[in-house]
């Protein structure tokens, strides 16, 4: 099961955080920053699976944004760093290529997306056609 999906630039600052296990807010912060610090100082010949306390930290990075989700024992690691892959391929598609920018200023269409693919901590979605549907929906009702 995946406990938390966060998204990271190289600063260290959090773009977008999930959670799908209940963690207090201070210790949400404590938590992302030894995360983001454990991610971070990795070089990019070391595995992009860590073991970390309980679970296990699978992370990708794309230009300046590193993608971390922490997952427990049982969850595969290759099928969520598939997952990572598959996300940032559905933000290309929706925003024809993605940057840190696009997340900030649209999050709330980030969130959709991660939601559509990620139901209490476990992959519902792969299909970018069927991830993107509801979001072309909401984009033609704004529009008119």
């Amino acid at each position: 099961m995946i406990k938390f999906f966060l998204m990271v630039n190289k600063q260290g600052q959090t773009r977008l955080s999930r959670y799908y296990e209940h963690v207090e807010i201070n210790k949400r912060t404590m938590l992302e920053a030894e995360v983001i610090k454990n991610c971070l100082s990795r070089s990019k010949d070391e595995c992009s699976f860590i073991e970390y306390k309980d679970f296990k930290l699978v992370y990708r990075q794309y230009a300046a944004l590193f993608i971390v989700v922490g997952i427990d024992q049982t969850e595969n690691e290759m099928a969520v760093y598939e997952l990572i892959h598959n996300f940032v391929e559905v933000l290309d598609k929706y925003f024809s290529r993605v940057s840190e920018l696009d997340i900030m200023f649209n999050l709330d269409r980030v969130h959709i997306i991660l939601d559509e693919m990620v139901l209490n901590g476990c992959i519902v979605e792969t299909n970018r056609n069927r991830i993107l549907a509801p979001l072309f929906v909401l984009d033609k009702v704004a529009e008119g």
